[in-house]
């Protein structure tokens, strides 16, 4: 945990994607260079290209060629008041990727937290414990490397929706997927979900973050269950060890890795690290 005067720092999502990319898309390079990623956006004169460690905007001038390998397609988002809260429909990658984007307007901390919060959980070791949260409806989820860092027995703790508040169900067959120690994130899948249905988080678009935009975090700091805190972004590109960070002034502690930092529409835009 890094703690100074304004704030604390969260892991950009960005970096995400080093672990969430399962299809890639293709750019082929006038030049003879072949690039694969997944394409974010399209524009009239530019491509921008998520490479996994970067992302990358590339004029069409330079391009000779690219194909996605599925066109996206637009469902309803379930449980959604369009009169209401944010999302009218949601844009979603081809069937089988691991995570999910959405058109979400912004709203309250309060329907957020109302509507997303199921998704975050707790991912205890051994050694200690930490957050997480849902990339989709099989069980993926994303948490810091160090949360499980050398650990072969993990276990994560789902909270659902009941009558007298929220139910905790806890899952122990959970898979490590993938890890990247650098960035200090990892993929972890929960594999005896069996007839659960989890709630999953949308991922938000770093590049439209503002320094002092609203954002909340929900964790579960020092073993305080389900606990939300919130803040503004301090900077969006604060350099530390080698990598950029957002930094935010929500109150985190130990106990809030791996949990997701959200901005007003209750997408994930950042990962809390430290």
């Amino acid at each position: 945990m890094l703690k100074n005067t304004t704030g604390k720092i969260v892991c950009a999502l960005a970096l995400l994607c080093s672990c969430a990319l399962c299809w890639a898309d293709t750019i082929v390079l006038k030049q003879g260079q072949t690039l694969t990623g997944d394409i974010l956006a399209e524009k009239e004169t530019l491509l921008i290209l998520d490479i996994g460690v970067d992302v990358l905007r590339i004029n069409k001038s330079d391009v000779l060629e690219y194909e996605y390998t599925q066109e996206s397609r637009m469902v309803e988002v379930e449980g959604v008041d369009v009169n209401d809260a944010s999302a009218t429909r949601v844009e979603t990658q081809p069937a089988g990727q691991l995570y999910h984007t959405a058109k979400l307007k912004k709203t309250t901390i309060e329907k957020c937290a109302e509507m997303y919060s199921e998704a975050v959980v707790k991912v205890s070791s051994p050694a200690g414990m930490g957050s997480g949260f849902f990339l989709n409806e099989d069980g993926f989820l994303i948490t810091n490397h160090h949360v499980i860092e050398k650990e072969t027995k993990i276990e994560v703790t789902v909270f659902q929706k009941a009558k007298n508040g929220f139910e905790k169900k806890k899952f122990k067959k959970v898979k490590i997927e993938a890890i990247n120690p650098f960035i200090d994130l990892a993929l972890l899948k929960v594999e005896d979900l069996g007839d659960t249905k989890v709630k999953y988080a949308y991922l938000g678009d770093i590049q439209r973050i503002k320094v002092g935009e609203k954002v909340f975090a929900i964790g579960n700091p020092l073993g305080l269950e389900r606990t939300v805190t919130d803040g503004v972004i301090s900077t969006k590109n604060r350099a530390f060890k080698g990598l950029v960070y957002i930094q935010t002034n929500a109150d985190i502690n130990p106990g809030n890795s791996g949990g997701p930092l959200f901005n007003l529409a209750g997408e994930v835009i950042g990962v809390t690290n430290m």
